[in-house]
This record gives structure tokens, sequence and C-alpha cells, in this order.
């Protein structure tokens, strides 16, 4: 061989070599880990795979059948043994509205085991099914309320319906939705708890169309189902332009997720009847699915619209900030998260700063003119009337449970969007439980939160636990 020959060779082998360290080297940086993770994802954990085994039998019919039945049940015990008259009302014809949706899905069962893959039993026609409950169950009663309502019954709305309408008329005409501390002394005492306004004040703006025409139309829960509505469809549609799971495929999580804001008993007896948490959720629930979209900046403003509607939003919106921290975008968020409920804030603070003192802070935390009537039997309540210096251990068990889990966001902050909708779930439970003064109507949002979050999946996470995310493994977040 020649000597140019042998020395061509020896370079070749030098090379390959190089070659091979350089490649093992490559293997062990994150973008080669990141292609294994992608690849090959996490196992779900056993409580997610029961539900998805529960979710997903008879292709999604069986828990439909279970939830249109059981809501039907709860419609007619309300009905018959409730102390409310509104509530009374929505049961008499909730009640129907469940039980052709009950019957429906029995039908839709019938065509499936005829035809396995046939349309009747298919998404499309479960949407329709929800559809026709939420309008049979939740619209409809709400319409009659507020027709009736109008046509002169004072026993068709819960109070809420006339605080935020009160407000939308003070704000019209002062400037302020709020009443001050003398102001609500002046009044009755019957009229007092209605004289306090214990939201935000982006509130008040359901209840401005009540300032312009005193007319069915202009009934707060009329425009609080349509804000509900719209956006609910803008969180749907939002989804619908992720990357969805290999498997199984996104659409029957969302249908779930929109039966659990839409349907489920608790929120379609709480907007027909009262309805202001239901924007709120909403407006949470969109907020989760631009952060599913990777849009950190849009799911900041989104639930800061939440939270100058109401504080129980607020949590929803630390936890947001987190996740987008680690998308290099906690600033972008916080500014509309945190900057939003601040500026509807400011008008006010401005024009009364007292008042609004009376009605967001003292009231709430019990030191108003009088007490909240939330008082369910939970935890946190009984704790709190039942123990010697109860509301103490309450308020110490509540802190508590805010410090464990700001210390779990500060040492393993959410990353994705399931995440963090089960993190705003649980925690969001724990507050309900652990409050001296609350509702069984506040558990829409836990159940809602928790079962919107199967929805949220994207494709596998980028990182496993262990694996720190570098800017090889995490993309840039978009707006």
């Amino acid at each position: 061989m020649p000597e140019s020959w042998r020395v061509a060779v020896g370079h070749e082998r030098r090379l390959s070599k190089i070659r091979r360290d350089v490649g093992g080297r490559l293997s062990r940086r994150p973008s080669a880990r990141l292609a294994g993770v992608t690849a090959d994802p996490e196992p779900p954990a056993p409580a997610t795979r029961r539900w998805t085994a529960i979710d997903s039998a008879a292709g999604g019919l069986a828990l439909d059948l279970g939830l249109y039945a059981a809501a039907a049940a709860f419609a007619g015990i309300t009905a018959a043994t409730s102390t409310l008259t509104p509530h009374r009302a929505w049961g008499a014809l909730a009640t129907a509205g469940y039980l052709l949706a009950a019957l429906a899905v029995a039908g839709q069962f019938l065509a499936r085991r005829r035809h396995a893959g046939t349309p009747l039993a298919g998404l499309g026609a479960r949407w329709a099914v929800t559809g026709f409950a939420w309008a049979t169950t939740t619209l409809l009663p709400l319409v009659t309320q507020s027709v009736q309502r109008a046509a002169g019954r004072t026993d068709r709305a819960q109070e809420e319906v006339m605080v935020v309408e009160h407000a939308g008329i003070r704000l019209a005409g002062h400037g302020t939705p709020y009443l001050g501390h003398d102001a609500i002394a002046a009044l009755p005492p019957g009229e007092q708890l209605l004289g306090y306004t214990p939201y935000q004040p982006g509130m008040a703006l359901f209840g401005l169309p009540r300032a312009v025409a005193d007319a069915w139309w202009t009934d707060a829960r009329i425009w609080f189902a349509l804000v509900t509505a719209v956006v609910l469809a803008a969180a749907v549609a939002t989804l619908r332009t992720v990357p969805g799971p290999v498997a199984p495929g996104r659409g029957p999580a969302v249908l779930r997720g929109v039966q659990a804001a839409t349907v489920l008993p608790v929120c379609a007896l709480t907007l027909a009847t009262g309805g202001d948490d239901l924007p709120v959720l909403a407006i949470c629930l969109l907020a989760l699915a631009l952060a599913a979209a990777d849009r950190p900046g849009r799911a900041g403003l989104a639930v800061g619209a939440a939270g100058a509607l109401k504080l129980f939003a607020w949590p929803v919106a630390v936890v947001l900030v987190c996740w987008a921290a680690t998308r290099r975008a906690g600033l972008r968020a916080a500014l509309g998260a945190l900057g939003l409920p601040v500026l509807a804030l400011l008008p006010a603070l401005l024009v009364d700063r007292d008042a609004l003192v009376e009605n967001v802070l003292r009231f709430p935390l019990g030191h108003g003119l009088v007490t909240s009537p939330a008082q369910s039997p939970f935890p946190g309540h009984l704790i709190a009337t039942a123990l010697p210096a109860g509301r103490v251990v309450a308020a110490a068990l509540l802190v508590t449970t805010g410090v464990a889990i700001a210390v779990r966001l500060l040492r393993r902050p959410p990353r994705t969007a399931v995440t963090t909708a089960l993190i705003c779930g649980y925690g969001l439970l724990a507050a309900i439980l652990l409050m001296p003064s609350t509702r069984f109507g506040y558990l829409l949002y836990p159940i809602a939160l928790l079962i919107w979050a199967p929805a949220l999946a994207g494709r596998p996470a980028l990182q496993r636990p262990g694996i720190r995310a570098t800017s090889a493994t995490r993309p840039a977040a978009r707006a």
C-alpha cells in the first residue's frame, strides 16, 4: 500500500473515532434526551387510568347516562325539598330536561349496540345532547324566571342577582358600584345585606343593562349566560388549535369539560338562579386553554379579566403566572393577570376608598355590619363554630394549606397546562373546605377545573421529572 494511502486510511479511522465520540456525547445532550422523552412519555398515574376507563366506557355514553340520570334525581329532590323558591322553580323544569337527555343517551346506547360506528352514538351526537340538556336545564329555567320576575314575581332570583344589578345602577350613576358604611347602616336591617357588593368592580358591568331598562332581558343572569356561552366557545376553539396527544383524542375530554361547566347540576342551578360564578369559571377555563396553546400573555389577560370580576380567580392567576415563568414569560403573564384587577379597582378607589374597603375587604372577612349567609357545613365552618377559638383554628389550617401550596409552586412550578389546572382545582377545593364561611355552590370551581384538565393535554411533556429544562428543551412562549 502506498504511503499516501496508509496516511489517508489512518486519517479516516481517526475521523470515525471522533464521530463516534461526538455522537455519544450528543446522545447525552438535552436535545437527544428530549427526543427520547417525546417518544416515550411518562405512563399515566393509576387515578388517571381509572378515570379514563370510566370516562371512555361505551364510548363515553355510560358516564353521560349516569350524569343525566343523577342530575334528574338531584333536580327532582331540589324541586320537592328546597327551601329557596328559585331553586324549586329550577328543579321543576330541569328534572324534565335531564330526563329527556337521559332518554336520548339511552337511545344512543341502543344505536351503538346495533351498529358500533353509527354517528348517532358518536361525538357529534353527544355534543348535540349536551347542548339540548343545557338549553332545557339552564337556559329555559333562566329565561322563565327572568320573564316571571319582570312580570312582578319577587321570588324568581337569588340575592346576588339584585346585588349585581344594583351595583351596575350605582356604577352608571355615581362612578362606583359600592355603598359606603354609613349608607349601608342607613338601610333597613332587612336590606343591609343587599347593600353590600362583595365582588370586584368588574362584576357591576353585568348590572349595567338594568340601569337602561327594567325588562326580562336586562336581568343580570341573561348576560351571565351570554358571556359564559361565548367564552366557553372560545375555549373550545382554542383547544382545537393545540396539537393533541397521540391517544386518546382530545375531543371527548373537551366535551366532558364543557359538560362540567354547563349541565352539571351545581353549574346549571347556579346560572339559572344566581349566576355570577359561571362567567368567572368560564374565563378561567379559557385562560387554561390559552396556556395549553402556549399563549402566556393572552392567558394572563384572560385570568386577569376573571380576577376583575371575583376574588376566586386570583389563586388561578397566581398559579398561571408560576406556569408562565417556566416558559420565560412570567412578567408578560403577570401584567395581565395582576394588572387588570388593579386597573379595575382604581376608579372605585379614587371615587370612594372607604366604600371599596367596606365591601371588598371588611364584609368578606366578617367585619361588616352584617355577616355573610354563606355557611355550608364544610370542615372549616364546623371547626369555626364548634371548637373553642374555632375561627382561629380554621384560619390556621387555611393558612397552612396556602403555605404548602406556595412552597410546592416555588420548588416545583407547573410546567404544563394540565398540572396548572390540577393545582388550581385541588387548591381551591382545599380552600373551600377549610373556609369558615362558604357555600356548596362554590364547589363548581374545583370540579370544573379538575375535569377540564384532561382536555388541556398536548403532546407528551418536554421533560420528565429530574431532567432540568434548558434553552434546548424549553421552546420560547408565544404571546
